[in-house]
């Protein structure tokens, strides 16, 4: 007879090697404590050791916190590296696959550092697959998103929540590649249902229900200024590898502090092995979700494109739309310049 498993909400957590402690966390301290070991034994012939613990005491503080430390969830060791990262990144960088030109002579004389360099997207491009779009990661493989619909679990019976329980465990079970479950929010921009509101008020039956339509639009116009409104998506993404995954130390430890090599090219026969696997585990997923209650919703190319372009710049009320100029594109419509000329 099957019983109930509980599932962990911490999934991702390291595992605890000894005491409360991690093997990234490990290594960190100990490499630290042989350091300053090694540091005083060169140095106690000529150093106190009350001074050389004034050195050692505030720098073993600093490790620890940094080993131990996290801040919004993110490990303090790695918002480091991030850090490092992002301060050797060039300031300048520009979409350019063919190639970055000089810099004019008469701009380079007067500044050094507007030299720009190639800017490195994950996501090369998109194309149309067989059942969704497909995200081409270079090196990385293949992936595809899939919208989430949401349920709401609390107004559930705790039988349908056992049962849901089941039924979203049953789609963990049977994963053989690892996927992932995004929840981002966006900027929510109400101006279009205010004007349809307030444009299909005259249209009511009955006075009661234009009044009712028009004060309901002017609440929303009023919360739309007062409130900075969100919502939420749930994405599932699936990624596929083109070629063998090879283990690497050095690059798996100093791969946030530089650029791996260049890989060979991935041939057809392999890509398409790719897009099959991930056709046949998108189908997967939409069978074993709809029994919890989830719509999951292939985006095709288009919606993916504008997905990674929304996700580029959250910011911005600008809807995802295949009319959108990409960066290699050239902007000809008429009345675009018209607009221009009439600002």
């Amino acid at each position: 007879m099957s019983r109930p498993v509980r599932i962990p909400a911490d999934v991702d957590r390291p595992d605890r090697v000894l005491g409360p402690l991690t093997s990234r966390q490990l290594a960190i301290l100990g490499i630290t404590g042989l350091l300053l070991y090694a540091l005083y034994g060169a140095t106690r012939s000529v150093l106190p050791l009350p001074l050389f613990l004034l050195v050692a005491v505030p720098l073993g503080l600093a490790v620890t916190v940094v080993a131990l430390g996290r801040r919004d969830g993110v490990a303090l060791d790695r918002l480091l590296l991030a850090a490092l990262r992002q301060r050797r990144t060039p300031r300048h960088q520009v979409s350019a696959p063919e190639g970055v030109r000089p810099v004019p002579a008469w701009l380079a004389s007067e500044r050094d550092d507007v030299a720009p360099t190639p800017l490195e997207l994950p996501a090369r491009g998109v194309d149309n697959g067989t059942t969704a779009g497909v995200v081409d990661l270079g090196d990385d493989g293949l992936a595809v998103i899939a919208a989430c619909s949401t349920v709401n679990f609390s107004l559930r019976t705790p039988a349908e929540q056992e049962a849901l329980v089941s039924s979203f465990a049953r789609y963990l079970h049977s994963l053989t590649a690892p996927v992932q479950f995004l929840v981002r929010a966006e900027r929510l921009d109400l101006a279009p249902q205010i004007t349809e509101l307030r444009d299909r008020a005259g249209g009511l039956p009955h006075p009661a229900l234009e009044a009712a339509a028009l004060d309901h639009a002017d609440y929303l116009a009023q919360l739309s200024q007062h409130a900075d409104l969100l919502r939420r998506q749930v994405l599932l993404v699936l990624r596929e590898p083109t070629r063998p995954a090879v283990v690497d130390n050095v690059s798996s430890t100093l791969g946030c502090m530089r650029r791996r090599p260049q890989a060979p090219s991935v041939d057809g026969a392999a890509r398409q092995a790719a897009e099959q696997r991930l056709a046949r585990r998108l189908n997967e997923a939409v069978e074993l979700l709809t029994a919890a209650g989830i719509v999951v919703t292939a985006m095709d190319a288009t919606t993916a494109t504008g997905m990674l372009a929304a996700a580029c710049n959250p910011d911005t009320f600008l809807p995802p739309s295949a009319a959108l100029a990409g960066a290699g594109d050239v902007v000809t419509a008429a009345e675009l310049y018209d607009d221009f000329d009439g600002r």
